[in-house]
């Protein structure tokens, strides 16, 4: 992963020592509150419903060891003992002291993290697969354009007041497992039929109160001009994006209006006085962002011999073997596996995770994975690089810290914004709900059955639970003070990103577990064998679903 050199320790430090005396002035009063405003959101610090909010960076992902430890100890002294992992790859502090956040932040500054760009409008944490690097179906390995683009993006003083918040994900496998196409700018990496890298340029998707899936707007652009071509979307936004409402503000917004073809064209004219400037990157400065992500000391191993033994103790363990099927991803390194950590045990609020937990994966990272783990976009860990003939005893150390419910990519590994309870902006409590779905459906036999599906629930229309692309999505509804669910269906990330559709009138708190029943019985009489729930959805649409769902008792 990438490691600071003293320009990036430098500038971090100063922007802690920068914000440290704004911090001070508005709690003096010499600071007015809407001066104050901009200047902690571009720091990561939100104003929740019961108290601060602070979000750090996790870029695409990436934390080491050290990281792990040093937010461990910082939950301890100024939160709660917890923190929460978000669908942009960041981590969140959800009680900090306001007069406290200077301080975490230089703390987090001595591991090389920060939370400068985390919120604000600007452009954010860029996100990528959760498995890059070690994917098999991977073309090449996103990580590097992602810390080159991390490093222009971060204190841009072109972007940093653009009409609304700009997000980017980067996208280098087969399977797309970042969501990139509903991002304001979405990049596929991949190799022309000449053998050059480069990227199928997307802009224009989002969620939130108008989902939109982007737009193609550039299908080859080499990777010497990724710089400049993004300097040319940013240029092209900031000056056309609308400002007078913020609802209308995001670049997705812009593009529908024009149109796809119509912003494509600006783009390229602006691109025409940047294409060949300083941003073009050579071959030296690719190769510099490359050698931060170099292949760690891996040994080798007989794989197959393995792989037969984990195999044999499956059947020996049947616990063990329902874990290995569910929570394990094939490392395209022979003999090493990606083991996924499931947040998301019932009782559980889905993305939080303890200080003792925090320490204990560092722990788990040094012994099994060089040190390293990530973050994912669905809200859980990764060990990436664990040898395989150590899984079985990786298993047992994280059933005894609580990682090991194997449900990864079932319905209980549910996407769940903080809602209500924390957020002043949700309209509806989002984690009740989840704990309602989980305890409805606790049976692993029953979920196995009922495949791969997505569960996502956002407490508001900002979307920040995803339920847009959710085979189901449940959206918190305010109605006169009181809080309802809206029920979507066919939603889904991926290579064949789809957008849900509303089933009908929402719902009260008490109801959502019994609904989502009554769709999962219609699934299960209509599938056919071997689909999942959203190929049995698109098959048979959402008309059976709805008259199952409203149906008159007798």
């Amino acid at each position: 992963m990438y490691v600071y050199d003293r320009y990036d320790h430098q500038i971090l430090s100063q922007r802690v020592e920068q914000f440290r005396g704004q911090t001070t002035r508005f709690l003096d009063g010499s600071l007015a509150e809407e001066a104050f405003l901009p200047l902690r959101l571009q720091n990561g610090l939100y104003v929740q419903r019961l108290a601060p909010m602070l979000r750090v960076n996790v870029p695409y992902g990436m934390i080491n060891s050290r990281q792990l430890r040093r937010v461990a100890q910082l939950s301890r002294e100024y939160d709660k003992g917890y923190v929460h992992i978000s669908t942009r790859q960041n981590i969140q502090f959800n009680w900090p002291e306001l007069a406290d956040v200077p301080d975490i932040l230089a703390s987090l500054a001595e591991v090389e993290m920060h939370a400068t760009q985390s919120s604000g409008n600007c452009i954010r944490n860029t996100t990528s697969d959760q498995f890059a690097g070690v994917a098999p179906d991977e073309v090449i390995d996103p990580r590097p354009y992602c810390e080159i683009i991390r490093q222009w993006s971060t204190l841009h003083p072109e972007f940093a007041f653009l009409p609304r918040k700009f997000k980017i994900a980067v996208n280098a496998s087969e399977q797309d497992r970042a969501a990139s196409q509903v991002h304001d700018v979405g990049l596929e990496v991949y190799t022309n039929d000449a053998g050059e890298t480069g990227f199928r340029v997307r802009v224009g998707g989002g969620l939130g109160r108008t989902p939109i899936i982007g737009s193609v707007i550039k299908e080859f652009l080499p990777e010497q001009h990724l710089l400049s071509y993004l300097d040319a979307i940013l240029r092209v936004y900031n000056l056309n994006g609308r400002r007078d409402n913020k609802y209308k503000a995001r670049i997705k917004i812009l593009v529908k209006a024009i149109g796809p073809d119509n912003f494509a064209n600006q783009v390229e004219q602006e691109w025409l006085h940047l294409k060949d400037g300083y941003t073009q990157l050579t071959a030296e400065e690719i190769a510099r962002a490359k050698s931060f992500f170099t292949e760690p000391d891996y040994q080798s191993f007989s794989a197959d011999t393995i792989n037969a033994q984990n195999q044999a103790m499956a059947e020996k363990e049947i616990a063990f073997g329902k874990w290995l099927s569910r929570n394990t991803r094939n490392n395209k390194n022979p003999g090493y596996t990606a083991v996924v950590l499931s947040l998301k045990p019932t009782g559980v609020a889905p993305g939080d995770i303890t200080e003792r937990q925090l320490d204990i994966i560092a722990d788990l990272a040094d012994e099994y994975s060089f040190g390293e783990a990530r973050t994912t976009h669905d809200q859980n860990i990764v060990l990436a690089d664990v040898p395989s003939e150590r899984l079985f005893e990786l298993w047992q150390k994280l059933k005894a810290a609580g990682f090991a419910t194997a449900n990864i990519g079932t319905l209980t590994d549910m996407i769940v914004c903080p809602g209500g309870d924390f957020c002043s902006l949700a309209n509806a409590k989002s984690l009740p709900i989840a704990d309602q779905i989980q305890r409805q459906f606790d049976n692993l036999d029953y979920l196995y059955d009922l495949g791969d599906l997505d569960l996502n629930i956002s407490g508001c229309m900002n979307a920040c639970g995803h339920h847009h692309i959710g085979n189901i999505g449940i959206l918190g509804v305010d109605k006169k003070g009181e809080e309802f669910y809206q029920v979507q269906l066919g939603g889904n990330s991926g290579t064949d990103t789809s957008l849900g559709k509303v089933l009908g009138p929402s719902f009260n708190a008490d109801e959502v577990s019994g609904v989502i029943q009554k769709i999962i019985d219609i699934f299960v009489e209509q599938r056919i064998d071997g689909e999942n729930f959203i190929h049995t959805y698109r098959r048979i649409g959402i008309k059976p679903f709805k008259e199952r769902v409203y149906a008159k008792a007798n």
